[in-house]
């Protein structure tokens, strides 16, 4: 059984006030691709070493399958880690990398060639059996690694940040190795990373942290479009969700609420506005979130739906990125940043562009709690 129990895990180290895990409490599904993700220091990697038998537990139990594993040492616990650094010795041929665990446990040397050329086969280096480490490329020798892993059968697979050390184009070709990897094995991993793009495009689930404490858990749909909070909204996206500052208002003489700022007024959708009536925040200050390709660019900001949700600024900056461009626009009251389309035309520095803002695509944010309230 591949299923992990986190139960109330803490961990604090000595000399420390802080927790760097704070009642971390999760249940992770036999065969489930987890991603733990989030900044640097938030303790992600604390816990997969505390699941690995690395690092003591402070208070709280983990269980692998039935069993309680707090006491029990790292190589009996069923687990196989792979590592930034690939951690292979320089000195032995990749067969022997390979090996090297299964010769330990004394394994017969027929099931041993099995195993190694079965994972030399599935992560296509079978061709580089007899090479040793410092011949090879980096995405080869996280294969290698890789390979280690597969060949003692775990219960449970565990990556901590496999593929920081890698180039961009070697990155994306293994998170879609390691991605296949999972569906041929039907094992459960569980992979730390701080780029929440490999978190989005690999993981089952995700857990965000931040300082210890899980901020949301959900699908990557669920963490994109419904995050849980301010963080998780700023964090989860590339560019990151525009947040702008304001106040719930209803005009004088006016049946819709409205979203006001010093600059402008933008009226909010009617099944959000309820929400945030009932909410008691009329009158009150309040963020308002929207992803950059949430804002509507050029002439269908014009349309006659967006006439209450328009505003204007100056492009302070242009990205262009191939197929889309991202203009970061100052209305004098703060930045917006907005995805257009490539092919907008030529967009100058300095000039006033007009958009609008998609309100049934709007989050609004409690600014004391950070809590998402619609």
């Amino acid at each position: 059984m591949g299923k992990v129990t986190f139960h109330h895990i803490h961990k604090q180290y000595p000399g420390e006030k802080r927790y760097s895990v704070h009642d971390f409490h999760l249940d992770v599904q036999d065969g489930e691709f987890l991603v733990l993700v989030g900044p640097s220091g938030c303790g992600k990697s604390t816990l997969l070493r505390m699941l690995a038998g690395l690092e003591e537990i402070t208070a709280g139990e983990i269980y692998i399958g039935d069993r309680m594993v707090n006491y029990v040492s790292s190589k009996d616990r069923d687990i196989s880690m792979v590592f930034q650094n690939y951690a292979l010795y320089p000195h032995m041929k990749v067969y022997e990398n390979i090996a090297f665990g299964l010769r330990l446990r004394k394994m017969a040397k027929h099931e041993i060639h099995e195993r190694v050329t079965k994972a030399a086969r599935i992560l296509d280096i079978a061709h580089l059996l007899d090479k040793v480490p410092r011949h090879m490329s980096g995405g080869q020798r996280q294969r290698v690694a890789l390979g280690r892993a597969i060949v003692r059968e775990p219960a449970v697979f565990l990556m901590d940040e496999p593929l920081s050390n890698l180039d961009a184009k070697l990155r994306v070709q293994m998170r879609e190795e390691i991605t296949k990897l999972h569906r041929t094995l039907h094992t459960t991993m569980i992979y730390v990373t701080h780029d929440q793009i490999e978190a989005m495009t690999m993981g089952t689930r995700i857990v965000v942290m931040n300082r210890g404490v899980i901020q949301q858990v959900g699908t990557p749909r669920e963490i994109y479009h419904t995050p849980a909070n301010k963080f998780v909204a700023g964090f989860i996206g590339t560019p990151p969700m525009n947040f702008i500052e304001g106040r719930i208002t209803l005009p004088q003489g006016e049946n819709d609420y409205c979203f006001e700022t010093r600059r402008y007024m933008l009226t909010i959708d009617k099944d959000k506005a309820k929400v945030l009536a009932a909410g008691g925040y009329l009158n009150k200050k309040i963020i308002l979130g929207i992803r950059p390709e949430k804002i509507v660019a050029g002439e269908q900001a014009e349309l006659p739906r967006f006439a209450k949700s328009q505003l204007e600024g100056s492009v302070d900056m242009v990205e262009f990125l191939g197929s889309d461009m991202f203009l970061h626009l100052d209305n004098k009251d703060h930045m917006l940043t907005v995805r257009v389309d490539a092919f907008h035309g030529d967009i100058q520095v300095g000039e006033m562009f007009r958009v609008a803002i998609d309100m049934n695509q709007a989050h609004f944010f409690d600014p004391e709690t950070e809590v998402r309230i619609c």
